[in-house]
C-alpha cells in the first residue's frame, strides 16, 4: 500500500537474485486499510501477474486473497493463469476476507462500502471460502465439471490449461479463529498467522494447539501442515527481529513472511538477508 509499481518490482527483482528468499507475497485490499485514504493501492492479482512475469525463482502469492473480492470459478482462473505465468510458482493464499463484527465495523468496511461488496455475516463468509476451496480444488483435477453450491452454480466448468503441479497450487489459508482452523485442518497445506497484533508467540501456540485439535478430529497428521507467521521488520533494530523469528521457530513456526515497512530502503531485499535471514540461520544451524 502507498507504493509505487517501479518501487515494488525493484524489491522483488533483487529479492529474486538471492537465494537466501524463498518466496514473496502481496497483500489484496482495493483502498488504504492505514495512512492516508487517498494512497496508491494497486489491485494484488493484476501486480502479482506482472510480478510473476518479471520475476523467475520465488515463489509468490496474495497473503491472503480475499475471498469476498471474486467468485470462486473467476478466482480459480486468475490463480491459473498466475501460475501458468511463474511456471508453478504460485502458492494458493486465501482468507475470509472481511465480515459484519458485532462489536463495530471492520477495518475494511469503508473498501467493501466504496467498490460495492457487502459484508457477510461471519458464518456465511466461512461457508464461502469452504465452497471456494471445493471449486478451486475441482478446477485444479477435473477436466469438465458441475457444482452445485449454497452460493455458486457452475456448469460445464474447463479450466484449460490446468496447473503446473499436480492438483494446483499448495493452499495457504489465513486466519486464527477456531471455525477457520477447524477448515484449515481439514484443507490447508500451509497455515498463516498474520502480524501485529496477531503474532504473540504464546498466542500462536495456544492457536496452534486448537489447529492440532482439529487435525486430529479430522484425522488428518497435524505436521501435513507447514506453520507460517508474519513478522514485521523493524530496521533501526534488527536484532529484535531476529529475536522474535528465533522465538517463533522455538514454538513450531517453519516459515516466516518478513514484512518490509514502507518506504523502501535502497537495496532492502539484501539488507534483510544480512541483517535477519543469515544470522538467524547461522544462530539455529
Amino acid at each position: 500500500m502507498h507504493l509505487a509499481y517501479d518501487e515494488i518490482l525493484r524489491v522483488w527483482e533483487e529479492a529474486d537474485e538471492l537465494p537466501e528468499l524463498d518466496d514473496a507475497w502481496l497483500w489484496d485490499h482495493l483502498m488504504p486499510l492505514a495512512g492516508p485514504p487517498h494512497g496508491a493501492v494497486l489491485e494484488g492479482w493484476t501486480l502479482l501477474a506482472a510480478l510473476a512475469a518479471r520475476t523467475s525463482r520465488l515463489r509468490l502469492g496474495l497473503l491472503v486473497t480475499n475471498n469476498t473480492l471474486r467468485a470462486p470459478a473467476h478466482l480459480g482462473k486468475i490463480a491459473t493463469t498466475v501460475d501458468a505465468i511463474s511456471k508453478g510458482r504460485l502458492i494458493m493464499g486465501l482468507g475470509v476476507g472481511g465480515t459484519r463484527q458485532p462489536d463495530g465495523p471492520h477495518p475494511a468496511a469503508a473498501e467493501y462500502a466504496a467498490y460495492g461488496f457487502p459484508l457477510p455475516s461471519p458464518g456465511e463468509g466461512l461457508a464461502r471460502l469452504t465452497e471456494t476451496i471445493t471449486v478451486l480444488r475441482r478446477m485444479w483435477s477435473e477436466e469438465v465439471f458441475d457444482h452445485d453450491g449454497p452460493f455458486t452454480t457452475l456448469r460445464g466448468t474447463r479450466n484449460g490449461p490446468g496447473p503446473v503441479r499436480p492438483g494446483g497450487p499448495l493452499l495457504l489459508l489465513g486466519g486464527w479463529g477456531n471455525r477457520t482452523l477447524r477448515i484449515v485442518a481439514e484443507h490447508a497445506d500451509m497455515w498463516n498467522v498474520p502480524g501485529p497484533p496477531h503474532n504473540s508467540t504464546e498466542w500462536i501456540a495456544e492457536r496452534a494447539r486448537i489447529l492440532d485439535a482439529h487435525c486430529a478430529a479430522a484425522g488428518r497428521d497435524p505436521a501435513e501442515i507447514t506453520r507460517s507467521a508474519q513478522v514485521v521488520v523493524d530496521y533501526a533494530h534488527p536484532a529484535a527481529t531476529r529475536s522474535h523469528i528465533r522465538a517463533l521457530a522455538a514454538i513450531g513456526i517453519q516459515h516466516v513472511v518478513l514484512a518490509l515497512p514502507r518506504p523502501y530502503p535502497d537495496k532492502a531485499a539484501r539488507w534483510l538477508v544480512d541483517q535477519v535471514v543469515i544470522p538467524v540461520r547461522e544462530n539455529s544451524a
